[in-house]
């Protein structure tokens, strides 16, 4: 399984221990970064993890930023991504069981290690159930459509660094 890993500066640390965490158990892990501890903006790795994933590249993806809110406002704004931010084991169990989450945002700054190291593992190994949840999964998909018909393409800004 292929996993796609980003972070900012406030999750570089976290990013590094679950990288290597993943790649202990297996993983093919692609990093999209940050690469180091200094302050950098989290769409900037949001972005390309997420895009990872809908094109095939991974067949999921980890975010980690202090709160995990950014990262996962982020990544819900690409298309075909189901970002979870989760907080326990029973969240991660449940935004892949009952969302087909396929990308999961991690507050760095308040989850410990050892909990991280959990909540990952229980979502890379929960199936999504199907059934009644296939059905409201198939809607967002067809929301998320809806709301993007017709619309033309926002143009990114000249300086992207300078948002």
């Amino acid at each position: 399984m292929r996993v796609a890993i980003g972070s900012d500066h406030r999750g570089y640390q976290a990013k590094e221990k679950i990288k290597a965490m993943l790649v202990s158990k297996g993983y093919d892990v692609l990093d999209f970064g940050a690469d180091c501890a200094s302050s950098c903006d989290y769409p900037d790795a949001a972005y390309p993890t997420c895009k990872s994933v809908v094109t095939g590249v991974s067949d999921f993806a980890i975010l980690l930023c202090g709160s995990g809110i950014g990262m996962c406002i982020s990544a819900n704004k690409v298309r075909g991504i189901r970002a979870a931010l989760c907080h326990d084991e029973l969240t991660a169990e449940m935004s892949r069981r009952h969302n087909d989450a396929n990308v999961l945002c991690l507050a760095a700054d308040l989850i410990g290690e050892e909990l991280m190291r959990r909540i990952v593992d229980v979502w890379l190994n929960t199936a999504f159930e199907g059934g009644r949840h296939e059905r409201r999964v198939k809607k967002i998909a067809f929301y998320e459509d809806k709301e993007h018909e017709g619309d033309p393409p926002r143009s990114a800004p000249d300086k992207l660094k300078d948002v």
